[in-house]
């Protein structure tokens, strides 16, 4: 059992003093009877109401955001605008992070969750999940660049586990990797001498960016999207 006004402050914006004025107010309900102090206990399959309206409980948060350029992959940054500048505000209370992390300049699919075990068992880099992006570069795509990242780029002193570079147009390829080095995928063609012009990832295991997402914008995951990426563990 916890407290209504724990509950309420972590699953709604509203500040505990909001949440008292509210409970003073006779607004806020458990199986239909008011309650009348916000240390009022309540059991898990209790209902709450709030001005009229049934509270759904959560206990995490999973959201897909297609990431624009300009942002940076953390919570809180001094000098750049973060990920979590994009979320709206109805999420603000919870304790949100992005899961993994993509490049300032680099766009498309995050996660961002407050389950840190999630993050850590399913997206965490040792856990070797597949992440593809769409490549542009400033040279035509060679047998040799393909041949080479089939076999583990050499980076200083370190070799790139293998990874699968598909060509779909001149300067255009699908590269997917198992592991996330600091800019791996612009180090990795900048060993052929070519430069990255635009970096996007669109799928995580198996689970793509859906399609009707537009950049800047989110959405929460869905239980069968949520089960998807999970699989992939």
């Amino acid at each position: 059992m916890e407290r209504i006004d724990k509950i309420i402050s972590e699953q709604t914006p509203y500040t505990r003093k909001q949440i008292k004025e509210k409970i003073k107010k006779h607004q806020v309900l458990v199986n239909g009877k008011e309650v009348l102090k916000p240390e009022t206990k309540v059991k898990e399959e209790d209902i709450i109401t709030i001005n009229n309206e049934v509270l759904k409980i959560k206990k995490n948060v999973y959201l897909v955001l297609n990431k624009p350029k300009g942002y940076v992959s953390a919570t809180e940054d001094k000098k750049s605008h973060t990920v979590l500048e994009l979320i709206s505000e109805e999420y603000r209370h919870r304790n949100l992070f992005p899961a993994g992390r993509l490049d300032k300049d680099t766009t498309g699919l995050m996660i961002i969750t407050d389950d840190g075990s999630f993050s850590h068992e399913i997206l965490s880099p040792k856990k070797h999940v597949k992440k593809t992006y769409k490549v542009t570069i400033d040279i035509p795509i060679t047998n040799q660049m393909i041949e080479g990242f089939q076999e583990g780029v050499k980076l200083n002193d370190t070799i790139c586990k293998p990874a699968i570079l598909e060509k779909q147009d001149e300067k255009v390829a699908l590269v997917t990797l198992t592991e996330g080095r600091y800019h791996q995928i612009k180090r990795m063609f900048g060993v052929y001498k070519a430069k990255v012009i635009e970096l996007k990832r669109i799928q995580i295991g198996s689970f793509r960016i859906p399609e009707d997402l537009k950049e800047g914008k989110f959405r929460e995951l869905t239980e069968q999207e949520l089960k998807q990426i999970k699989q992939n563990n």
